[in-house]
């Protein structure tokens, strides 16, 4: 596959999910990098605004099977990953797999389940896999985690620890459609979703992940990344930085997002594009660095100080 037909194939995936959720071609291109880059997608966002619709459609554009989640606190990890039932007919245990075995998998409101059942997700998503009763099993590829949280109830939600939002590759946010946009989504049928055809397979997807990992990152590249996730670290409103894993995450990303652009190299632009998504949830802000930005609780300030670090690291010392 040529790069110039991976950009083609994510534009027929990013438009025929924009058919469903209109007016929002930004984030629908983000979180398609992410799934090429093979990570997972935290949205938090209010409700109403699209993001079981978006999960929905991704799944539908590439033929894979979805599974929607309800997070609850009397979920338990076994209803999540599955368990062993033992079949008297039989005489054996036979084992029924859990939601979590499918291509996307939508975590609802995640943050309502104790961390005990969230902690059931760590593994599918770190290994591809999930252990019960001392066996593995891998999970369907492609696998990709789109969970969301509602930023505004907190009442009995339990809040996501900082190394479960270091295994998100992105944190995002999908916001209110235009009005023109609005009006376009009320000439939609009652389920948008159910209409959209896949416009690639399941196959092709693969292969696109894989052309991701052949692209070329220079050492300039390189070196602008770990700049950018140093300066976090010794930042004076920051208390925590981003970890080495945050740096593997946002080359990854740039990765897939120069394929999306039908380049097999990425550049410093890549990077900066995808940093405050990236990195903004792997650190935490000092006590005194609430800062007057569009965000939710303390993502605001920390969008803020990644974009101000990606203004202060200079890309010519990097390049």
């Amino acid at each position: 596959m040529e790069y110039s037909d991976f950009a083609q194939r994510v534009e027929r995936i990013v438009s025929n999910v924009e058919r469903a959720v209109s007016g929002k071609r930004d984030g629908i291109f983000l979180t398609v990098v992410a799934m090429l880059a093979g990570g997972h997608i935290l949205i938090e966002d209010v409700p109403g605004v699209g993001k079981t619709l978006l999960a929905k459609s991704l799944a539908k554009s590439i033929k894979g099977d979805f599974r929607r989640i309800q997070f609850t606190p009397d979920l338990l990890p076994a209803d999540v990953t599955g368990l062993n039932i033992y079949d008297q007919a039989n005489r054996r245990f036979e084992f029924w797999a859990g939601p979590v075995f499918a291509n996307v998998v939508l975590a609802d409101e995640i943050n309502r389940a104790s961390p005990k059942t969230q902690s059931a997700l760590l593994e599918a998503m770190e290994e591809g896999s999930v252990t019960v009763d001392g066996d593995t099993r891998n999970l369907p590829q492609p696998f990709c985690v789109l969970a969301t949280q509602n930023p505004i109830e907190h009442e009995g939600t339990y809040p996501l620890p900082h190394a479960e939002l270091d295994r998100f590759l992105i944190k995002m946010e999908i916001g209110y459609p235009a009005n023109d946009a609005e009006m376009e989504l009320l000439k939609l049928a009652r389920d948008p979703a159910a209409e959209l055809r896949p416009v690639v397979s399941l196959a092709e997807f693969l292969e696109m992940r894989n052309l991701v990992e052949e692209v070329h990152a220079s050492e300039a590249v390189l070196r602008y990344v770990v700049s950018i996730t140093s300066a976090t670290r010794g930042h004076d409103e920051i208390s925590l930085g981003a970890s080495p894993r945050a740096s593997r995450m946002l080359l990854a990303a740039a990765r897939a997002r120069a394929a999306a652009s039908g380049r097999s190299y990425c550049t410093p632009d890549d990077v900066k594009a995808l940093a405050p998504a990236v990195i903004s949830h792997r650190i935490i802000p000092a006590a005194g660095a609430a800062r007057s930005e569009n965000g939710f609780g303390s993502d605001g300030a920390a969008k803020s100080i990644v974009r101000d670090i990606l203004s202060s690291v200079p890309v010519t010392e990097a390049v």
